[in-house]
């Protein structure tokens, strides 16, 4: 969606926002990402103060998985071109790219499924061929975590599913979803490092994790786990999901704690000794670009946080409150404000309807800001998609509350069976408006942000 779309049914104001939010998303395009932080000087890569002399190594593999992972292959194989011996990466419907050397697979996001249980196996034997003399690239992106999926022995991949629906469901933030997900993998939580020992190993990572901590991004198949059994236990136990999971889920969590079955590997494994681990981009990027195109534009910007998390309509009631709070502040001929968040909310299910964590922000905000002029909001995914839907987020203002009523929609209804994509796909067929932003895949994943725009 282009800005202009949005001039003759939402104003200029909409057009802006868009105009913000697709600068921002330009700033986090994986292929320019690893450009960036990768070069190839004869024979001798580097990246980010590692060096590789490439002469020392009989074979180079590039492997990933993510979102926008296919992007970043595309990269590699700029740097590296026939270099590249062999490669496999694992990427969400829909979100491929021409590849020349490395093998692209499709699979499901955010619950894993068979294609990407079959292409995390072939993975999995390509690396058990590596050796001392290999040297493996390794590419991560938002989105990993369910494209790379190989369930622990005793498990199923539906029970694997089962078990990513229920945590998801209660409201489980990513960090406390990935701590379950290591502990009944056999890939996260550095079990890929441990496979391809004694590779020498790169990994390059687009971050799609609130501080960007690199044992939570993509479940840290390269990196150390800095978490226990007794963590992902806990959980279970905190979100009461006891009887919500599958019984072999709680079991092997069980055997684990008990010591019967092997931690995830720990910092001080030798064949870490190996592996460099770089974040060669994230939220942080997207949100100064997005404030110096705002300030292009116009407006007075500010960064109000990056580590925007909790419930998405609790964070749309903080939202609110400080864009209400600007604009009591601001005098005649004040330039209008931009305020910029960004991070990843949860949604607790409690109905059952379809939406997304940043469609349900929207829905809260526009109720909170109902009949108030100069007030509008964007949330929206970096990757084009929220949740299981077709659409990236919303834009909403002052107006947005009225225009449902009018339209016989009942707001607060919608958000209590958590079906804010039927919301806004309902209001824009009545209204004539446009609500839902609608990008299709954008290539990267670095969380979703908040675009306000102020005006007193």
């Amino acid at each position: 969606m282009e800005p202009g779309d949005y001039e003759t049914s939402r104003g200029m104001k909409q057009s802006d926002l868009i105009d913000i939010f697709q600068s921002a998303v330009r700033a986090a395009d994986p292929q320019q990402a690893v450009l960036r932080h990768v070069a190839l000087s004869g024979d001798f890569l580097s990246a980010d103060g590692a060096g590789y002399d490439l002469k020392k190594f009989k074979r180079i593999i590039v492997v990933g998985a993510g979102k926008g992972t296919a992007a970043m292959a595309q990269a590699a194989e700029s740097i590296l071109g026939d270099r590249i011996d062999r490669g496999i990466i694992i990427v969400k419907y829909g979100h491929g790219r021409p590849l020349r050397k490395i093998i692209e697979r499709e699979a499901a996001h955010p619950l894993p499924d068979d294609a990407g249980m079959k292409a995390t196996a072939e993975i999995q034997e390509m690396l058990k061929d590596a050796d001392k003399d290999t040297l493996i690239l390794f590419l991560f992106s938002g989105g990993a975590s369910s494209l790379l999926v190989a369930p622990v022995e005793g498990m199923s991949l539906s029970e694997k599913r089962e078990t990513t629906d229920a945590i998801l469901k209660a409201g489980a933030g990513i960090t406390e979803l990935n701590t379950v997900r290591k502990h009944l993998s056999a890939v996260k939580g550095g079990r890929l490092a441990e496979t391809a020992s004694p590779a020498s190993i790169l990994t390059l990572i687009l971050s799609d994790v609130i501080g960007d901590r690199l044992d939570v991004i993509a479940s840290g198949p390269t990196v150390p786990d800095s978490t226990s059994f007794k963590d992902a236990l806990g959980v279970i136990h905190k979100y009461s999901l006891e009887r919500k999971i599958p019984a072999s889920a709680l079991s092997l969590l069980h055997l684990g704690v008990a010591g019967i079955l092997p931690e995830t590997p720990k910092a001080g494994e030798a064949f870490f000794e190996k592996v460099r681990n770089i974040i060669i981009g994230g939220l942080r990027q997207s949100l100064e670009a997005a404030e110096m195109r705002a300030r292009d534009l116009g407006y007075e910007p500010e960064i109000m946080t990056s580590e925007l998390q909790g419930e998405a309509k609790k964070a749309a009631c903080f939202l609110a409150s400080r864009a209400l709070t600007v604009r009591s502040s601001m005098g005649p001929g004040d330039r209008p404000r931009c305020l910029l968040a960004g991070g990843e909310t949860t949604v607790t299910v409690k109905g059952r309807g379809s939406g997304g964590r940043n469609q349900e922000l929207a829905v809260a905000f526009a109720m909170e800001i109902a009949g108030i002029p100069g007030v509008s909001l964007l949330s929206a995914g970096t990757d084009g998609t929220d949740g299981p839907t077709d659409a990236a987020g919303a834009v909403v203002d002052g107006r947005t509350i009225a225009q449902a009523r009018t339209a016989g929609l009942d707001p607060a209804a919608f958000l209590d069976d958590n079906d804010s994509y039927s919301f806004f796909s309902r209001l824009d067929a009545l209204s004539g408006d446009i609500h839902h932003l609608k990008t299709g895949p954008t290539g990267t994943n670095v969380m979703d942000l908040q675009i306000i725009l102020v005006e007193g």
